[in-house]
């Protein structure tokens, strides 16, 4: 890797590709992001050649083949690092009883929020393909997780396994959110929606924030200390919108995270 040159930094998960290119010191180049399947290119042509790509891929071989591709079309030789979770780095220590079968996305997310708010305990909730959840302690023990179905794979399953529900998108279903939701300061009452697909896209998004509201007020009993909220993801809005406790919004975890890792590395080979 040379030194003093920027990271490019590929978060591959189940929905989308994002990417950053970032200086070692932290300061972001450009940044983007690429659906699966589709024909669309990274704006890398313009843009200052990396020093080495650190890469987190959840999506799979196919995935992880394009990404080979893609860099190969713009930087053939460039250095690639796909990282797996371990037992200790840049700060987080992992409790899985298997540290690597954790997924580098999580893992990544991890010592990117813990460098994003120091000496706090943390829940980070990430909304995605699956609604992820990790306990983090203010030293940096990742204490554990749960993993859910998103919100959109839940109202897809319904649809699938159903003989009489619809099958709701994303799309579809955030206007149905957004056409048939009183503000939460004007309700009396809990949210009953009047007919079957609006009651489909609050049920799950209700279920999603329960999740949450529950195992954030019992890891507070658990460990009574304040513990901070994170949410990301790309159904964060809906369901961040049904939740009634406190929560930060920090939408780029795993590329920081990628970026620590890169960063220590680098340190790791020049001492």
């Amino acid at each position: 890797m040379t030194s003093g040159a920027p990271y490019l930094l590929i978060d591959a998960g189940n929905s989308r590709i994002k990417w950053a290119l970032m200086q070692p010191d932290g300061l972001p180049i450009a940044a983007g992001a690429l659906a699966h399947g589709g024909a669309d290119q990274p704006d890398w042509p313009n843009l200052p050649a990396p020093g080495g790509a650190w890469i987190s891929n959840v999506a799979g071989e196919g995935v992880a083949a394009r990404i080979a591709a893609l860099l190969d079309v713009h930087w053939p030789q460039l250095p690639r690092t796909t990282i797996r979770a371990c037992a200790r780095q840049c700060g987080v220590t992992n409790s899985y009883t298997t540290p690597h079968a954790l997924g580098s996305d999580r893992w990544a997310g991890l010592i990117g929020a813990h460098a994003a708010f120091p000496g706090e305990d943390l829940l980070i909730a990430t909304f995605g393909t699956a609604t992820t959840l990790e306990a983090l302690r203010a030293d940096g023990s990742f204490v554990g997780g749960l993993i859910a179905p998103g919100w959109t794979l839940m109202m897809r399953s319904l649809g699938e396994h159903t003989a009489q529900l619809p099958t709701l998108d994303a799309n579809a279903a955030r206007g149905l959110l957004d056409a048939g939701s009183t503000p939460r300061a004007e309700r009396r009452g809990p949210f009953f929606a009047t007919d079957t697909p609006r009651s489909l896209s609050a049920g799950c998004t209700l279920a999603q924030a329960g999740l949450i509201e529950r195992m954030w007020r019992d890891v507070q009993d658990e460990w009574q200390v304040p513990v901070r909220l994170v949410a990301s993801g790309g159904a964060a809005d809906e369901v961040t919108s049904a939740l009634k406790v406190p929560h930060t919004r920090h939408d780029s975890l795993v590329l920081s995270g990628l970026a620590l890792i890169a960063a220590e590395h680098a340190t790791e080979r020049d001492t």
